[in-house]
This record gives C-alpha cells, structure tokens and sequence, in this order.
C-alpha cells in the first residue's frame, strides 16, 4: 500500500473527515503533519501545493488535494489504484 502524508491541524473537521475515509478504504497509517503545532511546515506544505487550506493529502508522491478532491477521487473510482500503488 502506497503510504499517506496528510497535512493537518488538530481542530479541522475535514481532516478527521478525510482519515475516516482513508481508515474506511483499508489505510491503517497515515503520516500527520501538524502545521498548527509548527509554522514552518505550513510554509511548506503551501511551496508544496500552492494551497494554503488543511488538509493536504499525499498518496505516495501524488498530491491528491483536500478533503473534496480525496472523496471525489473515491467516487471516480481512483482512489483505491493509488492507495494500491
């Protein structure tokens, strides 16, 4: 399974919406990457993606988005190829 990078913040709800659906699709890690708890990774997350919203979602090296992006990639069928690898 390709591994998951999510950028996030402790209080965001489409983070815990999106993990949800990760863990649902058989993802048992995810690499949190707390931008609330250290600036210098939310200035890295936007060099990134050009995003400055959480969360951030990375399967393998691919920036899948946010929140939206990862469930419309599940519901075009997408999601489950990349997380396979």
């Amino acid at each position: 399974m390709s591994p998951v990078r999510m950028y996030t913040t402790q209080v965001c709800p489409y983070c815990l919406r999106a993990k949800a659906l990760l863990k649902q699709r058989g993802v048992g890690t995810i690499e949190e990457v707390r931008v609330d708890l250290d600036p210098a990774q939310r200035d890295a997350m936007i060099a990134l993606t050009g995003r400055r919203t959480v969360p951030q979602i990375f399967i393998g090296e691919t920036h899948v988005g946010g929140c939206d992006d990862l469930i419309a990639l599940d519901q075009r069928g997408g999601l489950a190829p990349l997380l396979a690898g």
